[in-house]
């Protein structure tokens, strides 16, 4: 396995095509969550998304905050230490090998994109603790047997894995398609294995559809909103870690859940026109495979 993993690191880069005038979604999201990796179509776009839903500017910090409180409950309570993070986004702190690896330095991660400059960035600034491993695929979400495939040069699927799908299943707009993958990547995880996913809620926040037809009307990449019952379908036949499907300031809160909604890295500014929200219209659970 491991000379697997050595000669597909070994494989040429290819150079990535970057596009500063449209914004791009990882880059937005880098925006929003108070990163630097982006350009002013990126920061436009992200201010009028703040516009349209003012809640906006505090939904990507509540995300991070969900993604780190749960990746810290699968690697501290569950005792994961193989996780799939698919849609991986550019890297900020907090990122999943940095949590898992924090709780335990043995685990191993596989990032997971189908955006090629999202992939230079993680192979250039995500490095791995000397006891664990951490790779990289470049594969759509909608491909997931392919992840899967890939995945397998550093993971054992034999074993208990947890699977990432923090802000992804969005940007499928065909609910039976994400059906599909959700049922593939269950078929594919060993008994004791774990599925963490976060989800824009299409019934908390009316001003999020707005937000979201603007986003559609500018980007490559449409986004869909979903309900509670939308989501909270994907984990039948899982078991349910508590409270279950709930809006992502809600599950497993450390301290204030309002100032962690407001929360943003040092140095960096909350776009124009945001203001602190007690509740993100995000959904987000974590579920066992028994």
């Amino acid at each position: 396995m491991a000379d697997e993993w050595l000669k597909k690191m070994s494989r040429p880069v290819k150079v990535a095509q970057i596009d500063a005038t449209a914004p791009n979604v990882a880059r937005v999201w880098n925006y929003l969550v108070g990163g630097r990796d982006n350009f002013e179509a990126d920061r436009k776009a992200a201010r009028q998304l703040v516009a349209a839903a003012p809640v906006m500017g505090q939904v990507a910090p509540a995300a991070r905050g969900f993604h780190r409180r749960a990746i810290r409950f699968l690697a501290l309570e569950a005792g994961i230490r193989q996780f799939l993070d698919i849609g991986t986004g550019l890297p900020t702190a907090g990122n999943t090998h940095e949590v898992a690896q924090e709780a335990a330095p043995e685990s191993r991660i596989v990032y997971v994109d189908n955006d090629p400059v999202v992939l230079a960035h993680a192979r250039a600034l995500l490095t791995s603790a000397v006891e664990g491993v951490t790779s990289y695929v470049e594969a759509d979400a909608a491909d997931p047997a392919a992840i899967i495939e890939q995945a397998r040069a550093t993971l054992d699927f034999g074993q208990p894995v947890a699977v990432v799908l923090i802000d992804v299943l969005n940007f499928i707009a065909d609910s039976d398609l994400v059906g599909e993958i959700l049922a593939t990547l269950r078929a594919a995880i060993a008994p004791g294995s774990y599925l963490a996913v976060l989800h824009p809620a299409s019934d908390m926040d009316a001003s999020l559809a707005g937000a979201a037809r603007r986003w559609n009307a500018v980007a490559g990449t449409p986004v869909a909103l979903r309900s509670r019952a939308e989501v909270s379908g994907w984990a039948e036949g899982l078991d349910l870690v508590e409270p279950g499907v709930v809006p992502v300031t809600s599950w497993r809160p450390e301290g204030n859940s309002r100032r962690e909604g407001s929360a943003r890295p040092e140095g960096s500014a909350r776009p124009e026109g945001s203001a602190p929200a007690e509740v993100m219209p995000l959904y987000g659970f974590v579920a066992r495979k028994a």
